[in-house]
């Protein structure tokens, strides 16, 4: 791996480099105290000194409203919508965002592959930047450090003057070729940034958490506060749920098939014919999304689902946090553990 060095000052010239050789996204401001990844015009808006955006860069390769297909009910005909996969550069990506879009690939490779999805993805590089935790980020606790370079190209670990340019992968040294303003750079020592918001337990223990937690009455005590607005799915880099729906014109000769992003903490999510819904209350809802974060893909991959971002802590609008969930979870894992544990053995029996 080759290290090299950019000052703060050669920043907009690099971005400008970028520019040259596809469309950048990067993180821009947006409004007074929020940040999203938007495609750059001017290379002097990049922020890459942020904690994290709005959305994830999932919205670009799973757009939250998109046209799968027209069609001519008189002619019994239909186009599909040609995907675009130019090529793109994604700068200042986090950790956990990176390791999100990872999970994805699975989520739309395995068993029948999502195509639209797939073609999105291609032609991608991916440029990580370091970050400060704050109250919400927890991806320590899930396995994803500040620093993880997994599913990066380029990575920019930040230091005092700059950062440290780490060029991982081929297509990484081809997208800083000619940029002669990085200087060689010795490795620098490993940053120990701290984690103020922790999960209690390994995220290894967490399935079996979760096979004791069923009827465990902090679903209930959650769903109190719930508003089931959806806004913990919408924000959530690793939700990849949506709905088709067919849309007919006033004429009823032509038509469209469109999908949008969907979310299970909604009430009609789990609806179907008869007026019957699989998860009527708040309580199996907040439910249902905790055991696929935790449980359900875990079982099978062995990995958890959630990768730490904080953003459904971060702008729910309850104050939901699913770290206290998962803590309140594993103390009632750990005292009934206990109780079990101090109980005569002919009451085991």
């Amino acid at each position: 791996m080759k290290r090299y060095n950019l000052l703060l000052q050669n920043i907009p010239d690099f971005v400008k480099h970028l520019q040259a050789q596809g469309e950048v996204l990067a993180p821009h401001t947006k409004g007074d105290n929020s940040f999203s990844f938007d495609k750059v015009t001017d290379a002097n808006n990049v922020i890459l000194d942020y904690n994290r955006t709005l959305q994830s860069i999932r919205k670009f390769f799973l757009p939250p409203t998109e046209r799968l297909l027209n069609y001519s009910l008189t002619e019994n005909t239909f186009t599909k919508v040609e995907i675009e996969n130019n090529q793109r550069i994604f700068l200042g990506v986090h950790s956990y965002d990176m390791q999100a879009v990872l999970k994805l690939d699975f989520n739309f490779s395995d068993r029948t592959p999502e195509v639209n999805y797939l073609k999105r993805r291609e032609n991608c590089t991916f440029i990580g930047v370091s970050f400060e935790p704050d109250d919400f980020h927890f991806s320590r606790s899930v396995g994803i450090t500040v620093e993880a370079t997994e599913g990066f190209d380029i990575f920019l670990n930040r230091h005092e003057n700059g950062y440290e340019v780490q060029v991982l992968t081929e297509r990484g040294e081809g997208i800083i070729k000619g940029f002669n303003a990085l200087e060689n750079a010795p490795e620098l020592a490993e940053t120990n940034r701290q984690f103020k918001n922790k999960i209690k337990f390994n995220h290894n223990r967490l399935p079996e958490v979760m096979e004791q937690s069923w009827k465990s009455p902090v679903w209930d005590e959650v769903a109190k506060r719930c508003v089931g607005c959806g806004t913990c799915n919408l924000v959530c880099p690793t939700c990849y749920c949506f709905n088709v729906v067919d849309n007919v014109d006033l004429s009823l000769k032509d038509g469209s098939r469109d999908r949008h992003w969907d979310g299970c903490m909604l009430n009609s999510f789990a609806a179907v014919a008869g007026g019957e819904n699989f998860r009527e209350t708040l309580a199996s809802r907040q439910r249902h999304r905790i055991y696929r974060k935790f449980k359900y893909i875990t079982d099978k991959t062995g990995d958890p689902w959630c990768v730490g971002c904080g953003r459904c802590a971060a702008y729910c609008t309850a104050d939901i946090s699913i770290v206290e969930i998962i803590n309140q979870l594993s103390d009632e894992f750990e005292q009934n553990y206990l109780r079990k544990s101090a109980a005569p053995a002919e009451q085991i029996i």
